[in-house]
């Protein structure tokens, strides 16, 4: 008798998550902003436009927000972790500790 794995019921990460918890692995602490530029970096084809990373601002953060509703990252404003679906500014995430 075979077992399927329990992983075919979670569902597969959203590639900007997956972006998001990859490039934090390192223990590293980025802004919204700093990571909207690390995966337009990732993304970038040669006639894009420097400002490409403003299209990834709002995913990174609804992605972030999900990702800090799951406990899978913190996100923090002036040294405190902050509920991930109530703050306002700048904010850094980083992977918990």
């Amino acid at each position: 008798m075979t077992h399927e794995s329990d992983d075919a019921d979670v569902p597969a990460l959203d590639p900007i998550a997956s972006s998001i918890l990859d490039t934090l692995a390192d223990g590293s602490s980025l802004t919204v902003e700093q990571m909207a530029k690390v995966i337009a970096e990732q993304r970038k084809r040669p006639k894009d436009s420097p400002h490409l990373w403003r299209k990834y601002m709002q995913a990174v953060k609804q992605q972030a927000m999900h990702l800090g509703k799951t406990g899978r990252l913190e996100i923090i404003h002036k040294g405190e972790v902050v509920e991930p679906d109530n703050f306002k500014g700048r904010v850094h995430m980083r992977l918990p500790k």
